[in-house]
């Protein structure tokens, strides 16, 4: 998050195709939203639902479809609608509670997958 500093966030294999899709597609230059205790923004990746779930955890990153979004939950906030988790955020977390609406988010590969 350009003037905000950065998170690290590692793949899982809790979805793995919309998880691969996510990894091969960088970098993604969004706008950030926020709903409650999570940012999502808009990705131009039109992926389908996996093993989706309607719970999350502080740290997980997750795929919206009806949105083609991305998630990051980093509080107790639940999804609107049901996610496919692609992986944590392992370092940074606290970072999302200093983004607001509108902030530039830019999701890139460090080059390794898992």
């Amino acid at each position: 998050m350009p003037g905000k500093g950065r998170a690290i966030i590692e793949l899982d294999n809790r979805n793995p195709r919309t998880s691969q899709e996510i990894y091969e597609n960088p970098p993604m230059d969004a706008r950030a939203n926020l709903l409650g205790e999570e940012v999502y923004f808009e990705t131009p990746l039109k992926l389908e639902n996996e093993n989706t779930s309607s719970r999350a955890s502080p740290g997980d990153v997750s795929y919206w479809h009806p949105g083609s979004a991305m998630c990051i939950f980093f509080g107790s906030t639940q999804p609107y609608s049901p996610v496919n988790h692609i992986g944590w955020v392992v370092e940074g977390i606290e970072i999302f509670r200093e983004i607001a609406k509108g902030d530039r988010i830019v999701l890139k590969s460090t080059g390794s997958k898992y």
